[in-house]
């Protein structure tokens, strides 16, 4: 019997270790069972092997779902180019901007518990929002809401009525992001040293957020549509309101619970091997590896290393996490099934549904590849005509560094591509992308 122990003890030892799961076996189909063309599917393979043959991107990893089951999985190209590691499924990705749905999930938790209410202002949970001020520019001056319009002299004015929880869900509060350069606002986030989320800060993400509140908002509350450190602010809101980090209120309630084992703010130094490194375009076109430490593009500035530099205390809930391809594909499952994956109920379906149609009315978003309207975390398509091919009613939003989503509810489909590419203007994958999937769809 001690033989017998013995040599089983190892053979264990002896055995690789278990790589994490990209995607659970038992929820996984080939294209033709869940009504895909698995023909149509390798066309996104091709081009995303051709785009990293060129060098404009190193590497990708594509996952596609319908009706539960993952009927596609590729991994292409390299991780890391200068240490020759291939991508693979359980590549670990920067995800950027795809926090935000995490966040606003989290406080539509909170709301759902009757902890808070969408209709609440903020400085109920944070005070130093109680007085806030607009920047009104001068009569001289042209109120433009694109991106890179010049500064100029402004006045103060009392905003009209406080910021709501709704509206920071809906991007509608009046807060920028520093790296958008908005008239009077850049130059004055930049001067109070307000981080982005996308580099390791110099203090917690509560100080952030008080230096935020002591500056004029970029337009009156509710009054336009304006992306912004709005869901850092929330992030913020839910720590207040729960008693707990961000870190853990989602730890918690959302990724134990969908077994996103994956998804973190900061990353170990166990997994360190598995994160894919940060390229940019060089002036040939062809990727360059964005180096570690500061980079500045312009206005906004972001660190390649952030993602195991950053400090204690500092959980950006607008652009803080990292994650694996099938680690997000779980939370976007959770919202297709109305809140609920394999018997963990996250949200009220009711609050799901809430979550992923319009709740902006007529006012124009400026960043328009998310659809044309917005929800509470995410863009919403409403119009026939979308130029990705998206149909009404999907549901979608992307990360800086060329990550995207989209959840289609009519037929039951999740598209996610993780790429790390700064900027990536010149890059059509995305779109291509979307076309690709949504012409696979048989039935």
């Amino acid at each position: 019997m001690r033989r017998s122990a013995l040599a089983l003890l190892l053979l264990i030892l002896s055995m690789p270790a278990l790589r994490p799961a990209a995607a659970d076996d038992r929820s996984r189909a080939r294209p033709a069972e869940v009504g895909l063309d698995a023909d149509r599917l390798g066309k996104a393979t091709a081009l995303f092997r051709e785009a990293a043959d060129r060098k404009e991107i190193a590497g990708a990893v594509l996952l596609v779902a319908r009706r539960g089951k993952v009927a596609y999985l590729e991994a292409i190209g390299q991780r890391d180019v200068e240490a020759g590691d291939a991508m693979t499924p359980e590549t670990i990705f920067r995800i950027a901007s795809m926090t935000k749905p995490i966040t606003s999930t989290a406080a539509m938790i909170l709301v759902d518990e009757g902890r808070l209410e969408l209709s609440d202002p903020i400085a109920k949970y944070l005070p130093e929002f109680k007085y806030m001020t607009v920047a009104h520019p001068r009569p001289k001056d042209t109120f433009v809401v694109s991106p890179g319009s010049p500064t100029g002299e402004y006045e103060p004015v009392q905003a009209y009525r406080p910021i709501t929880v709704r509206d920071l869900l809906t991007h509608t509060s009046g807060l920028c992001y520093r790296f958008t350069d908005r008239p009077h606002i850049g130059r004055l986030y930049a001067e109070s040293g307000i981080c982005d989320g996308l580099t390791p800060s110099e203090f917690t993400m509560a100080e952030n957020v008080r230096r935020l509140a002591g500056l004029p908002l970029h337009h009156q509350p509710g009054t336009a549509w304006e992306y912004g450190l709005n869901t850092d602010v929330l992030g913020r809101l839910v720590e207040v309101a729960s008693g707990q980090s961000l870190d853990a209120f989602v730890r918690a309630r959302i990724f134990e619970p969908l077994k996103m084992s994956e998804t973190t703010f900061l990353l170990p130094k166990s997994r360190r091997n598995r994160l894919a490194a940060l390229y940019e375009p060089g002036s040939d076109g062809k990727i360059k590896r964005t180096p570690d430490g500061t980079s500045v593009k312009g206005a906004l500035i972001y660190s390649a290393d952030a993602a195991y530099r950053q400090r204690p205390g500092y959980f950006s809930g607008g652009a803080g996490l990292l994650s694996t391809a099938g680690d997000y594909a779980r939370f976007l499952q959770m919202l297709l099934n109305r809140g609920e994956l394999d018997g963990a109920r996250i949200l009220k379906a009711e609050t799901v549904e809430a979550m992923t149609r319009p709740q902006t009315g007529a006012l124009p978003l400026w960043i328009t590849v998310h659809g044309d309207t917005f929800g509470y975390g995410f863009g919403v398509v409403t119009r026939p005509d979308d130029p990705k091919g998206d149909p009404i009613g999907t549901f979608s939003w992307g990360g800086i560094y060329y990550t995207d989503f989209w959840v289609d509810p009519k037929d039951e489909l999740i598209g996610i591509m993780m790429t790390q590419v700064y900027p990536s203007g010149n890059l059509k994958l995305r779109d291509e992308f979307h076309r690709i999937v949504n012409a696979s769809i048989r039935n």
